[in-house]
């Protein structure tokens, strides 16, 4: 079997910044165990399988090296920007998913790509569990939670770049990660995540952990529209929108690879 495979950078307009995906276009879905194991093998932070249902519908899929994904931001970028560049005159894509509904994706004139995801505002947590406290080297100012992940506020940017993490701890917070997140004289808000349970160390940048750090700012700073940077070492940009029941995200995305893989 030959199945052609692009890597995409996404949340960034620059070569080795932002977040890596891999994208593979499908014809028909393969075996689940396979697409796993070509997401093993990538060993990027998701590689997404797409396959067209009809004229601009496709269902999309995404694993990371450890298991298939509920909801990825960055993939879904990676492959929109894909099918946007293989066919010039799609300008909207509407992705169907097996658990957060259709997702609306749209190119914009200014090489933005625009993805309307549901908001997933998180919830404050009076009761934070003991594998936060002993797993974050700074104690937290507020923790939030929603199906994702814990949201962790600090008081200011430097305790963000700064903490230190114990990833055992964190992993027992499974099948929830870790986002931590702050303010910024920058940006609107910073943030940096944490997943070791679902895909690795820390996440370079991670489009669907804004669809609740996004809203959680939002009330906090009293605006809608928002810059987020997600402050890894390869770093992401994005312009986030909120609204009561959805979560608007832009960015760019940049091809690294184009090529073919023989299983």
């Amino acid at each position: 079997m030959k199945l052609k495979i692009y890597q995409i950078d996404a949340f960034t307009d620059k070569i080795f910044k932002g977040n890596y995906a891999a994208v593979i276009i499908l014809d028909e879905w393969l075996d689940k165990k396979l697409m796993q194991a070509i997401a093993t093998e990538n060993n990027l932070s998701e590689t997404a399988f797409a396959k067209k249902i009809a004229n601009n519908n496709y269902e999309i899929r995404w694993f990371s090296p450890i298991t298939e994904i509920d909801f990825c931001g960055h993939a879904t970028l990676a492959t929109a920007y894909v099918l946007f560049e293989e066919n010039l005159t799609l300008n909207e894509i509407i992705f169907e998913t097996r658990t957060v509904g259709n997702l609306c994706i749209k190119k914009l004139e200014d090489d933005y790509i625009e993805m309307t995801f549901p908001n997933r505002k998180p919830k404050k947590v009076e009761n934070i569990p003991i594998e936060l406290i002993n797993g974050l080297s700074i104690k937290p100012k507020e923790v939030y939670i929603n199906q994702q992940a814990y949201f962790i506020v600090y008081e200011n940017e430097n305790e963000v770049l700064n903490i230190k993490v114990d990833l055992e701890e964190i992993k027992k917070l499974a099948p929830r990660d870790v986002s931590i997140t702050s303010d910024s004289k920058t940006y609107d808000f910073i943030s940096r995540y944490f997943w070791p349970a679902n895909g690795g160390i820390e996440d370079p940048v991670t489009g669907s952990i804004h669809t609740g750090l996004a809203p959680l700012w939002a009330e906090k700073l009293d605006k809608n529209e928002l810059l987020a940077y997600q402050a890894s070492m390869r770093g992401g940009l994005l312009k986030c929108i909120v609204s009561d029941d959805k979560v608007v995200i832009l960015g760019k995305a940049v091809k690294y690879l184009e090529g073919f893989i023989y299983i």
